[in-house]
C-alpha cells in the first residue's frame, strides 16, 4: 500500500485560482421608449409659456406723466430764454452815485471810529422792453478794505428806461479799526481828501410778461471826498458786473 502524496505547498496564485472572481455586473433596462412619447416630450419643450400681461401701477402712470410735463416746461423755458437774449438782447441794470457828502469823523478812542456818510444812489434799467425789480439790495462802506457801514435797501422795481434815485445813509458807530488803519484815515482826513469804497449786492428779477429770470448783480465804486463836517464827493469810479 503506497503512502499518500502530501499536499502541495501554499502560493499565492493557488489562492486565486481557487476564489473566484467578483464581477460588478451593471443591469441595462432593455425597455426602449416609445415615439410617441419622445414626441410629447419634445412638444411640451417647444411649447411657449404663455403669462398674463401685469396691470401697471397707478403710481408708475402718475409719475410718467408729471415727468412729461416738467419735460415740456423745461423746454417751453428754455425757448422762451433762447427768444429773449436773441431779440430782446437784455442788459444789466447800472448802479452808480451822483452825490455824496460826510458830515462826521471822529474817534472815541485811538481805534474806535465815528462816521456819518449820506450817498445818492443812482439805478438805471437801460432796457427797452424789460422791466426790472431789485429783490435784494445791499450796500457796504469800505475804508482800506475795512467794513465800516452797511445798509439794507427796501425792494424796489424800475419799468424799461428808468432811472432811480435812493439816498442811503451809511453811519460808523464805534467800529474797530487796526490801529494803522486809523492812522491811516486821520491823515487823509488832515489832508482834505478821504477815500472810500462803496459795494453793492443785488438780486435782480428780469420779467417780460409771463417769463422772467434772476440774477445777481455786484456794483463797485471809489470815491474820495473832503473833509468834514462839510464833505463834498469830489471824483468817483464806478462799474457795475455779474
Amino acid at each position: 500500500m503506497h503512502p499518500l502524496p502530501p499536499p502541495p505547498p501554499y502560493t499565492p496564485s493557488s489562492q486565486k485560482q481557487t476564489n473566484p472572481s467578483h464581477y460588478h455586473q451593471i443591469i441595462l433596462s432593455k425597455q426602449n421608449p416609445k415615439p410617441e412619447n419622445i414626441l410629447l416630450n419634445s412638444s411640451k419643450l417647444d411649447r411657449p409659456i404663455l403669462r398674463q400681461p401685469r396691470k401697471t401701477n397707478p403710481l408708475i402712470w402718475f409719475g410718467a406723466i408729471l415727468c412729461l410735463l416738467f419735460s415740456l416746461l423745461l423746454i417751453f423755458f428754455g425757448i422762451a430764454t433762447i427768444i429773449i437774449f436773441v431779440g430782446i438782447k437784455p442788459r444789466n441794470p447800472v448802479f452808480d452815485t451822483s452825490a455824496a457828502s460826510l458830515s462826521v469823523i471822529y474817534f472815541d478812542s485811538p481805534e474806535f471810529l465815528n462816521s456819518d456818510l449820506t450817498l445818492l444812489a443812482n439805478f438805471s434799467n437801460p432796457n427797452k422792453k424789460l422791466e426790472v425789480r431789485f429783490e435784494y439790495a445791499f450796500i457796504e462802506l469800505y475804508f482800506s478794505d475795512k467794513l465800516i457801514a452797511t445798509q439794507i435797501l427796501q425792494p424796489f422795481s424800475q419799468r424799461p428806461g428808468e432811472v432811480k434815485l435812493v439816498t442811503i445813509r451809511l453811519l460808523s458807530s464805534l467800529v474797530y479799526l487796526p490801529p494803522n488803519v486809523a492812522l491811516r484815515l486821520q491823515r487823509q482826513e488832515s489832508k482834505n481828501r478821504v477815500v472810500y469804497n462803496v459795494k453793492g449786492s443785488f438780486r435782480v428779477r428780469a420779467e417780460m410778461g409771463l417769463v422772467h429770470y434772476t440774477y445777481w448783480l455786484h456794483g463797485k465804486c471809489q470815491i474820495e471826498m473832503t473833509s468834514p463836517p462839510n464833505g463834498v464827493m469830489i471824483t468817483r469810479s464806478c462799474r457795475t458786473k455779474r
